[in-house]
Order: C-alpha cells, then sequence, then structure tokens
C-alpha cells in the first residue's frame, strides 16, 4: 500500500492542478463570450453585403447570353487541377480534438482529391506544426513581422511546384487578435492568384460554430463562387450527442450562454436582396458587382475565422471543465486511498501494541 505521505504529496499536486484549469476554463468561457460579440457585430455588414450582391444579380447580366460564360473571373469554374487549401486551426493546445479532428479532416480531403496538385496555407501553430511533418514546404519567399518585430506572423511562399502537396503559406498569430485588414490581405492574395489561373478551386477548412452546442467541421468550398449567400459545403462532421452533453455542462457551469449565433435581427438585411424594388444605382449593376466581389470573399474567409475562434475558445473550455471533474474524481479517490492506509496504519499498531502485551 502506498505511503500516507506520497498520497497526500499527490493530493496537494491534483489540488493546484484543478485551480489551473479552472481558471483556464473560465478564462476561456470570458474569451467565447468576447469572440461570440464579436462575430455577431459583423454579422450585419455581411449579411447586407450579401443582400445586395443579390440584389445586384438580379438587376446584372453576370453570364455572357450567348455562350454562359461567368464575365467575372470569380464565377468562372474550371477543371480543377490545382487547388488551394486553407486549413484554421488554433495556435495553442489544451482544447480538446479541436485542432486534431481540423487536422483529420484535411488529411481526408487531400486523399479525397488524389492526382491533383493541392497547395496549402496553415492559419495557427497546430495545423502548420502537423502539416509540416506530412508535407514539403516551398521555398520561402517574403516575411512579414508583426508590431513587435519579434516572430514572423506570416510567411509567403514561391508558388512554384515543388510537389503535388506543398505547404505555400504560414498565418501564426492571426486569430490571437483578428482583424479584418489582415484577412483581407490573405483573401486578396487568393483572389489573385484565382484570377490569374494559378489555382482552379480554393477550400476552407474550418470549425464553424453556431454556439456551443451547435458546431461542426466543415470543408467549404470558397472559389469559384457557385451561389451568393449560400456555403458550398463538401464535408461536415457534426458533434456527438456526447460531446454535446460535456459542452453543455461546460457552458451551464461557466455561465455562459447557448444561443445560437443565427440571428434573427438580420430579417431585414436578408430581406432586401429579395425586394420587388427597381433600386437606382449610381454606378452600372454589374461594375458594382464586380467590385464588391472581391469583399465577398474576404468576409466569407473573416467569418470562418471568426467562427473558429470561438470553436476554439468552447473546446477549450469544455476540456478544462472534464479536467477539473476528473481532478475532482482523482482527489476523491486519493482521499479514499489515503484514510484507508492511515486505518491500516492504526490497526496494525493497535495489533501490535496487543501482541506485545498479551506476550507479557
Amino acid at each position: 500500500m502506498a505511503n500516507i505521505l506520497d498520497i497526500r504529496r499527490r493530493i496537494r499536486s491534483v489540488i493546484n492542478t484543478r485551480q489551473i484549469t479552472k481558471a483556464m476554463k473560465m478564462v476561456s468561457a470570458a474569451k467565447l463570450r468576447r469572440a461570440q460579440d464579436q462575430a455577431l457585430a459583423a454579422r450585419p455588414y455581411s449579411q447586407m453585403l450579401t443582400s445586395v450582391l443579390k440584389s445586384l444579380v438580379a438587376r446584372a447580366e453576370i453570364y455572357d447570353p450567348e455562350t454562359g460564360v461567368a464575365k467575372h473571373p470569380l464565377l468562372a469554374e474550371r477543371e480543377e487541377k490545382n487547388i488551394l487549401l486553407l486549413v484554421v486551426t488554433g495556435d495553442k493546445g489544451l482544447a480538446g480534438a479541436f485542432n486534431a479532428n481540423i487536422n483529420k479532416a484535411a488529411i481526408h480531403f487531400i486523399e479525397s482529391k488524389a492526382g491533383r496538385n493541392i497547395d496549402i496555407e496553415c492559419v495557427g501553430r497546430k495545423g502548420r506544426d502537423f502539416l509540416r511533418r506530412r508535407f514539403r514546404a516551398a521555398p520561402v519567399q517574403t516575411r512579414s513581422l508583426d508590431e513587435s518585430g519579434e516572430t514572423p506572423e506570416t510567411e509567403r511562399r514561391q508558388p512554384q511546384r515543388a510537389a503535388a502537396v506543398q505547404i505555400v503559406g504560414e498565418h501564426i498569430g492571426v486569430l490571437a487578435k483578428l482583424e479584418f485588414t489582415r484577412i483581407q490581405a490573405l483573401a486578396e492574395s487568393v483572389i489573385e492568384r484565382y484570377t490569374r489561373e494559378e489555382i482552379d478551386a480554393v477550400y476552407l477548412v474550418f470549425n464553424e460554430f453556431k454556439s456551443v452546442i451547435a458546431q461542426r467541421l466543415v470543408v467549404e468550398q470558397i472559389l469559384p463562387i457557385e451561389e451568393i449567400g449560400e456555403a458550398a459545403v463538401r464535408l461536415a462532421e457534426e458533434m456527438t450527442a456526447e460531446e454535446k452533453k460535456k459542452a453543455k455542462e461546460a457552458a451551464i457551469s461557466a455561465g455562459v450562454g447557448m444561443r445560437r449565433m443565427d440571428a434573427a435581427e438580420m430579417e431585414g438585411a436578408a430581406g432586401f436582396g429579395a425586394a420587388r424594388v427597381d433600386y437606382i444605382y449610381e454606378q452600372p449593376a454589374l461594375e458594382l458587382f464586380n467590385a464588391l466581389l472581391p469583399k465577398y470573399v474576404g468576409i466569407q474567409i473573416f467569418h470562418a475565422m471568426q467562427e473558429s475562434v470561438a470553436a476554439e475558445h468552447a473546446a477549450r473550455m469544455t476540456a478544462m471543465d472534464s479536467a477539473t471533474n476528473n481532478a475532482s474524481d482523482m482527489i476523491d479517490s486519493l482521499t479514499l486511498a489515503m484514510n484507508r492506509a492511515r486505518q491500516a496504519k492504526i490497526t496494525k499498531e493497535i495489533i501490535e501494541i496487543v501482541s506485545g502485551a498479551a506476550a507479557m
């Protein structure tokens, strides 16, 4: 049987660990609330932009009436020979299977596109580290530093083909302070490559967040745009019932709301494009459409990263809640073992005293 002193040391160690995991859970809960607020704050602009584009589609000829070819290059569909895959993971661990599931989905997608050239842009340290071990990286072209000038924020690489699957971009620390200007720069580079026909399709792997108990792993096609306002989901993996139960318990204990981010407040913006009103535009409708469509792609990528940030905090909150509960169970088990060891020691001492008295 273990020494009582050793058991007490283990109990103190587990208690300290429980305090850390409980604090991390509350920090993740606070960050989750902030991420939800930011996502909701950005939703009106996104919804109105989508509605304006829908309105312009109804008032402009975006396809050639004779050939049926799209007039805007972002609508042009080509045979998928060269694919760009954006993989959005977290920069930190201790989030359960959050990062591992995204990496598995990325590998599954790459295997499903066997025989095609795939360029990977990694957003997040965990995805970068995992994919670096599986695939080679293209030669570095330029590197931009963050404001402190200490760690590289992004790495742009040569587009020349070195292997069938290669990493062409790395973006570390972007999600820690998510800003639209940074994401817009990424979107512009993607749009430029697609316009020059260097790539034939763009896919995005991320964790879609609607609420704490309504999340799913998604592979979404960004380019070419099939239909304005409709997500072209190619792969979706829902949460299991057990995962939803754990997430719900963690949210209740942390005081996080479980309201879905599907906003009923956006109904007015959504009705703009469907309204039977002949709007008068200052510029021609087709010119406006061509100018707004690249912004729509940037908003899609930015929105996906916002949801990924919220999903990561929710996953970390759930993981830390489970760790806290497991630590409490371990403390109870160790306390019981300590009491048994102490009782056995007391019983042994009594037996020795009684045996000594009987021998006299």
